[in-house]
């Protein structure tokens, strides 16, 4: 059982190397369903993580676990086709790995995509939006015991979590902005969860991506979320029920529309 730690990451990024000779700039990992942004990569290399010396599985559909890398608009990317869950058993470290192996691969700016319930009434479904904070619900925190300095610091600043210069850059290209609160799932969120994040000032509710940040934002990463609203959150709309297969079929029909949002956005960044 692998222990997710510093050297089990060394040995994963030093056989990650081994396919690709360039300095990886920007690292997209991609939610539910959102697979189809990998049409848009050029020069495209497939790495099978099954062959990684660690490498957690994901279970969740939609979520294929395949890795790419290539160039879009000529900066070097690195995209995990999925992401594992904190719902699917995995632990929280095993959660963050794939993170803490982009960062130490070198790589600045990491762009993470995810499918949400719409809180906020002013959106609706298939729109687009740029995390600008976040509220962690989901009763844990990936840097919770013994710290490894060549990670991170004890205690790192969470203040400018969402890269407020990419931030700007996703705002110039019309996206509307919010919070989003992370739950553990796997079952959706009650009408009065939904009411309690409300007031908290919540826009966004999903089961992941809130780990991640901390991790990247922990290792110094420029991080940007887009967050890809599936259908309103429950109680929202009280006679529609919530299903993982509603989320799956309207993430497929944003897929082309994210995926143009990313190149155009890759290509902004400095």
């Amino acid at each position: 059982m692998p222990n997710y730690d510093y050297d089990d990451a060394a040995k994963t990024v030093a056989f990650i190397k081994n396919f690709t000779d360039e300095q990886l700039e920007t690292a997209i990992i991609s939610g539910s369903g959102l697979g189809d942004i990998v049409d848009a990569i050029e020069d495209k290399k497939f790495l099978d993580p099954e062959k990684f010396p660690v490498w957690p599985r994901s279970t969740a559909p939609g979520h294929s676990g395949k890795i790419i890398t290539g160039k879009i608009h000529g900066q070097n990317v690195i995209m995990l086709q999925g992401r594992v869950h904190f719902y699917e058993g995995h632990s929280m470290k095993a959660v963050t790995f794939p993170t803490r192996v982009i960062a130490m691969l070198g790589v600045k700016n990491f762009i993470a995509t995810n499918a949400s319930g719409a809180i906020n009434k002013n959106f609706s479904a298939g729109d687009v939006i740029a995390v600008r904070d976040h509220i962690n619900f989901m009763g844990t925190n990936p840097l919770i015991g013994e710290n490894d300095e060549r990670w991170n610091a004890r205690f790192p600043d969470m203040s400018n979590a969402y890269n407020r210069e990419m931030l700007k850059i996703l705002e110039n290209m019309g996206l509307k902005t919010g919070v989003y609160i992370s739950f553990t799932g796997p079952s959706f969120e009650t009408p009065a969860e939904i009411k309690m994040a409300e007031i908290m000032g919540a826009d966004l509710a999903g089961m992941s991506t809130v780990p991640e940040v901390i991790v990247a934002n922990s290792m110094g990463l420029k991080v940007a979320v887009l967050s890809c609203v599936a259908n309103m959150a429950a109680g929202i709309n009280p006679d529609a029920a919530l299903t993982g297969e509603e989320v799956l079929d309207n993430m497929k029909k944003i897929s082309e529309k994210l995926a143009k949002i990313i190149v155009d956005f890759v290509g902004r960044l400095d």
